[in-house]
């Protein structure tokens, strides 16, 4: 038997994480595309500074 998987083609599950391939929190501004835990391990890498 064959399994089929239709790919999400609307809503939040069309949007996935580029680097973990996660659905949830994902950042779209600026077109980042990178779910909310991966933003905070690369950020400083992509040029963003951490205030305090």
């Amino acid at each position: 038997m064959r399994l089929v998987v239709k790919e999400n083609k609307y809503g939040k599950g069309a949007i996935r994480c580029r680097r973990c391939g996660s659905h949830r929190g994902v950042i779209r501004k600026y077109g980042l595309y990178y779910c909310r835990k991966c933003m905070r391990e690369i950020a400083e890498k992509l040029g963003f500074k951490k205030y305090s």
